[in-house]
């Protein structure tokens, strides 16, 4: 019996395999594992691939093809001619400018507005959470909607709230400017600015609560002023969460189609790509140059997404 006993393998490996052996089974099983729990996944995955990338793969081919529905017997190939077209034509270079423009001026000014706001929201009053639930309505309206109530309820030089203000105040010899017609660029900015405020106005809010709140009231019992505790301490924090709201809001305004058609129609010089790429295809019916266009906005778009990306992993890697 005893050498019974002495014969029993009590090794952890008791089919004496060597260690890269048993090394290559532990990762065989640490795979299988992972394919088990990403499995479930896999609809979801290959469903957002039809959805998404088939089309881009189809607007990627038809880009290098000469396809206007006009001139159906002159389809073909014609390489990198589209793209050509796209950066030397005028209308195309007017509307990247009216783009550049429009989300400079939009993300510039719901930025600087939303940190004014997010610091007076930051402070303690009375229904201060009312408050906050009523700022950030705008960002929940659908994009169309609210387009339509500042072109109707705001504009219009007949029955708008800004004439109407202005009669108010003024008396019947008031000035009833054409808001559109007079500035329609600026129009279209307000318009977005007052529904992209709130968003800006979230994301630095989340950054000035995250702020050392101890450190913050040393500077103030050491002497320092409201201004200065903001330049030196309260705007080097908040640099990333400024820039992360930015590059967001830079992806979703550059590619803003709704306020444009809605309001001016793409008049007035108001045409920005994503309008131009409508008029190339639904008009012109041009269809290797519209979606030439729209690869250009697509890898435009997926750079500031990049840039945003980083931004906000350095955030997370920060906080951590």
């Amino acid at each position: 019996m005893a050498s019974d006993i002495a014969h029993v393998d009590t090794s952890p490996n008791p089919r004496n395999l060597s260690a890269e052996e048993d090394a290559a089974r532990a990762s065989k099983l640490a795979k299988a594992g992972d394919w088990s729990r990403r499995a479930p996944l896999l609809p979801a995955l290959i469903f957002v691939i039809i959805l998404t990338q088939l089309p881009f793969v189809a607007t990627i081919v038809v880009s290098f093809m000469n396809w206007n529905a006009y001139y159906p017997d002159e389809r073909g190939f014609a390489g990198f001619d589209n793209f050509a077209r796209v950066f030397t034509d005028s209308n195309t270079r007017n509307a990247v400018v009216v783009t550049i423009l429009l989300t400079v001026l939009v993300v510039v000014i719901s930025l600087v507005l939303g940190m004014a706001i997010a610091l007076l929201l930051d402070r303690k009053f009375l229904g201060r959470g009312i408050v906050r639930t009523l700022m950030i309505t705008p960002f929940l309206i659908v994009p169309v909607a609210a387009a339509l109530l500042w072109k109707h309820a705001l504009y219009n030089p007949e029955y708008g709230l800004l004439n109407g203000l202005l009669k108010a105040v003024f008396g019947d010899n008031a000035p009833q400017p054409e808001w559109i017609s007079n500035n329609p660029l600026l129009a279209i900015v307000a318009a977005l600015v007052w529904q992209w405020t709130p968003f800006m106005m979230l994301i630095l809010l989340a950054g000035l609560q995250s702020r050392p709140l101890d450190v913050v009231e040393a500077a103030r019992i050491d002497g320092a002023s409201a201004w200065q505790i903001f330049r030196t301490m309260t705007l080097p924090h908040m640099r990333q969460y400024i820039e992360l709201s930015g590059l967001l809001g830079a992806i979703y305004v550059v590619q803003n189609f709704d306020h444009v058609f809605t309001i001016t129609s793409g008049g007035l010089g108001t045409a920005n790509l994503p309008y131009f790429i409508y008029q190339t295809f639904y008009t012109a019916q041009d269809y290797g140059r519209a979606s030439a266009a729209g690869v250009v906005v697509v890898v435009g778009t997926i750079i500031i997404a990049t840039a945003a990306l980083r931004t906000a992993f350095s955030l997370f890697k920060d906080e951590n």
